[in-house]
């Protein structure tokens, strides 16, 4: 959700003293609580507060790199030490929660860059849990003074700890925006993130850009930063638009695959060698996928295994004859997939896999964290640099102004000295002389009080002449330092241009190549070889569908359970869809190929697919994708439509044909093939007949073709009670059936030459016909 909480819960929270308005002041402070102060990182320095904490109190333990160019490490300490002070003095928590915090930073698979330095067992990509504090060993990473080196520099605000002991740091002064570089996951009340981590050099140019032009178009933007770039690596296989959408909005998903390489054996042989995971997805989970689709198991509630686990578990045995995991320490992932024959294509079985285990999958993006005004809300990729780069303005200019008074007071105290210096023999005789030396010091040398301070303390060495020089020196290059801090306080040009050579110098000092690779690809859809051999598609009124090969069958051949009879017999291909149509106008396809054998009575239709409560399917129809179909509601509405458009992955269909309170569908009637190779000729007219004997024909181009279905337009202009029995494309006759007296069934044929006296235009109320019945259905005949 983007919807900015209340962060005042006591500003929303009802005036009574009820349960219901203590309640909710309990739970809005409950939630602001766990936003803030555990789940969501801030835009500042990408810190979550138990992260914050845990590097603050490392650095003030002396676990960081020291020395000119951070060279220096320091010993590292045992984790537990860490966590029990990082719980005593600022995360009043439990100590596991500390702990599982301090590994993840440690963990060069979960974090693009460390902030921890780890020794010991910190865990695995494959799940493997990291060792007992008491075991590990902890210190701060050469990287993490990015955080920490101007700490105290006055750079941040200090905010008192949980008991008021201590201050800690509202933010770290991030020289980079950490929140970018090592991306963030979790979930709070109403609230989630998962932002992705990129690579430190293109974040460092983006950042140069808009420094140096606030207005950089979006386009130039994204080609600095084009994608997220995992610790683990992989392929993002979406488009650049794709990935720009999620990056303009806060929002989006992104389609990534492992990375693999073919090793090419002895005699012929070759084995796919995988060496790069997607991110959240491990070595040890894509064997356990493999196993799952080669050895599945019966689901719960059922007596046997689903035709579609029989038919994986066969397409992925032809082709896999076996899978090992090689990782190591020099090769963090290395699963090596032998095929069951060199002659097996490379790009079939990289194609399985992908579509079937997690090799391929996709990776969420959610940029939610707490702003600079302190609110949890989604950002674009420009807000969360245009926030880290006012928020790193601002540490310069604290740091400036926090060195510059620094400047002034030791300028201060060195023109004392001078003073001095240029007045030894009548300084030390006032010292020796005067009852109170500092009064008659500040009266005779117009001194101030920190001056005349700072005299009397001084040692009677750093009165000699070689000192004399050093102040002047020291003078020399402060007030070069002073001149040059208040040029950058005073100038923001100077401010920008000191902003990029620190942004420069960190990013040449810490870069590294990219590891995930950004090439779009389509994604991997399974294919199920189906053989296309000519079949008959036999239904049931009671919805009991099998298949039977070939064509050309007798109709009176075809046997139903007793008490049922045949609905239709279509012929058509195994590779066709049998779509059926529900009583409440939703549509359902099933692959022909799915259906069960000719042999028996067949299978319930329900059970390949999953209709609403209180629905049952009414009509059905079997053919290619091509196929065009005529369908209309008793209301006299009607459109025509293709398979292709009826057609869908879902088992529990899609809403199609609109129908009115009351209404029924009528029996959709084939109409054409786009493609001139089919038989069936194309038809020329529909002709619709009511219940109360209404015909009315005219030519078929008057309807309208609509891809997403819907009501469509009115056919048949109806009499009130009356109804729609059916509308049925034709080229020269088409046959009523219905009921006559006694109930008895009734039918009759009429060719083109009677169809076309009831001829006129699309909506008219037709011609009244004599059959004799009750007409109940419409047909076409060839």
């Amino acid at each position: 959700m983007t919807e900015e909480p209340v962060l005042d819960p006591a500003a929303s929270a009802p005036a009574d003293d009820s349960l219901a308005g203590y309640a909710q002041r309990a739970y809005l402070e409950y939630a602001l609580s766990v936003v803030k102060g555990r789940a969501l990182p801030d835009v500042c320095d990408g810190m979550k507060p138990v992260q914050r904490r845990i590097l603050y109190a490392m650095g003030e333990m002396g676990l960081g790199w020291s020395g000119p160019n951070r060279n220096t490490a320091a010993k590292p300490v045992k984790s537990a030490r860490v966590v029990g002070d990082v719980l005593g003095r600022f995360h009043p928590h439990g100590d596991q929660s500390a702990y599982d915090a301090l590994v993840r930073l440690a963990q060069d698979f979960s974090q693009r860059y460390p902030l921890i330095d780890g020794q010991g067992n910190f865990g695995s990509r494959d799940g493997d849990g990291a060792a007992a504090m008491r075991y590990t060993e902890a210190r701060l990473a050469r990287i993490t003074s990015l955080l920490l080196d101007e700490i105290d520099m006055g750079t941040v605000d200090f905010v008192p700890n949980y008991d008021g002991s201590t201050l800690e740091p509202r933010q770290l002064p991030a020289r980079l925006p950490f929140a970018l570089l090592n991306g963030a996951s979790g979930i709070a009340v109403g609230l989630a993130t998962e932002i992705p981590s990129h690579n430190l050099r293109e974040v460092a140019d983006a950042c140069v850009a808009l420094v140096k032009n606030p207005k950089l178009a979006d386009e130039v933007l994204f080609q600095l930063i084009p994608g997220p770039d995992y610790p683990g690596g992989g392929q993002i296989i979406s488009s650049a638009a794709e990935i720009q959408a999620a990056y303009r909005t806060g929002r989006g998903s992104l389609k990534v695959r492992a990375r693999w390489k073919i090793e090419e054996l002895a005699r012929g042989q070759w084995q796919m060698v995988v060496t790069e995971l997607p991110p959240g997805v491990s070595a040890q989970k894509v064997l356990e996928e493999i196993e799952e689709l080669t050895n599945p198991k019966v689901k719960a509630g059922k007596k046997a295994l689903s035709a579609e686990q029989v038919q994986l578990k066969g397409t992925l045995l032809a082709l896999l004859d076996g899978v090992r995991d090689e990782s190591s320490k020099d090769a963090p992932v290395r699963i090596v997939i032998e095929p069951k024959t060199s002659k097996i294509a490379q790009g079939e079985l990289t194609t399985a896999l992908l579509a079937h285990t997690s090799l391929e999958t996709s990776a969420p993006i959610n940029l939610t964290m707490v702003g600079l005004d302190g609110r949890p809300v989604q950002k674009s990729m420009r807000q969360m640099l245009d926030e880290w780069i006012a928020f790193r303005q601002q540490t310069i200019t604290r740091r400036s102004q926090h060195r510059l008074a620094k400047v002034l007071e030791r300028i201060h105290i060195l023109e004392g000295r001078q003073i001095v210096l240029l007045n030894i023999d009548e300084v030390i005789a006032i010292i020796r002389n005067a009852d109170e030396p500092k009064a008659a010091l500040i009266e005779r040398f117009a001194l101030a009080e920190r001056q005349a301070e700072d005299i009397l303390e001084i040692r009677l060495r750093q009165l000699a002449r070689l000192e004399a020089i050093k102040i002047e020196q020291e003078l020399k290059d402060l007030r070069d330092e002073q001149g040059k801090l208040e040029d950058i306080l005073g100038n923001p040009a100077s401010l920008r241009r000191l902003m990029v050579r620190e942004i420069e110098a960190d990013a040449k000092q810490f870069q590294d190549a990219r590891r995930t690779l950004i090439q779009e690809e389509r994604r991997a859809v399974a294919e199920v070889r189906v053989p296309d051999e000519p079949v008959t598609v036999i239904v049931s009124n009671k919805g009991w569908v099998r298949a039977r090969q070939g064509h050309g069958h007798e109709a009176t051949t075809f046997t139903v359970k007793a008490g049922d009879s045949l609905y239709g017999a279509f012929e058509c291909r195994s590779v066709d869809t049998l779509i059926v149509f529900g009583s409440n106008g939703r549509v359902y396809s099933v692959a022909v190929a799915s259906l069960p054998g000719g042999r028996g009575d067949g299978q319930p239709i329900t059970t390949l697919i999953e209709l609403e409560a209180g629905t049952q399917p009414v009509h059905y129809f079997a053919g290619p994708s091509q196929a065009a179909l005529v369908l209309a509601g008793s209301g006299g509405y009607g459109f025509i439509s293709t398979v292709e458009h009826m057609t869908g992955r879902n088992r529990g269909g899609k809403a199609f044909v609109a129908l009115a309170a009351g209404e029924t569908l009528c029996r959709p009637s084939h109409a054409a093939f786009t493609s001139a190779s089919q038989p069936l000729a194309n038809a020329t007219h529909v002709c619709c007949a009511s219940v109360a004997g209404r015909l009315l024909t005219f030519e078929i181009a008057e309807l309208k073709f609509m891809e997403k279905g819907g009501r469509g337009l009115l056919l048949l202009d109806l009499e009130d009670k009356d109804q729609l029995a059916g509308a049925a494309a034709y080229t020269r006759s088409v046959r009523f059936t219905g009921t006559g007296r006694g109930g008895k069934a009734r039918d009759e044929q009429l060719e083109i030459r009677s169809l076309n006296n009831a001829r006129a235009a699309r909506g008219r109320k037709g011609k009244a016909a004599d059959f004799g019945f009750k007409v109940a259905d419409v047909v076409r005949v060839e």
